[in-house]
């Protein structure tokens, strides 16, 4: 299958907390930091040759905002998974934004909703 995104790139004000709330949530989903640089953080899957999501201070150099309807929504092996990322959000300064639990998208369609540090929205579905 072709791929969709190159990457994603979401807005932080403060790289360090950042980092420890991705590494935290993220790590259930199976992606990992693969980069750490000055201004940003990466992840990916650990056998993917590119890094698929990146955390930044914005270039301009002005504050982050959230995106008003942006949502990056990352797969789930398994709906134990999705609870896993939840709690670990919300374990490391995220907030919830929806319980882990079936949603009308799908028979099968298990999500949690979160919100960074920043403000940006997360989702964590799995589809099985």
């Amino acid at each position: 299958m072709a791929e969709t995104f190159l990457y994603l790139t979401l807005g932080t004000n403060d790289l360090a907390r950042a980092t420890r709330f991705y590494d935290a949530a993220l790590a259930p989903l199976g992606l990992v930091r693969r980069a750490t640089e000055p201004t940003e953080i990466g992840y990916g899957l650990p056998n993917d040759r590119r890094t698929r999501l990146w955390i930044t201070l914005p270039f301009d150099g002005k504050p982050a905002t959230v995106g008003n309807g942006s949502m990056p929504a990352l797969v789930a092996a398994s709906q134990q998974a999705v609870r896993d990322f939840h709690a670990a959000a919300l374990a490391n300064c995220g907030s919830d934004e929806g319980a882990p639990g079936l949603r009308p998208y799908g028979p099968a369609f298990f999500a949690a909703y979160v919100r960074d540090p920043d403000g940006n929205k997360l989702s964590a579905v799995h589809e099985g």
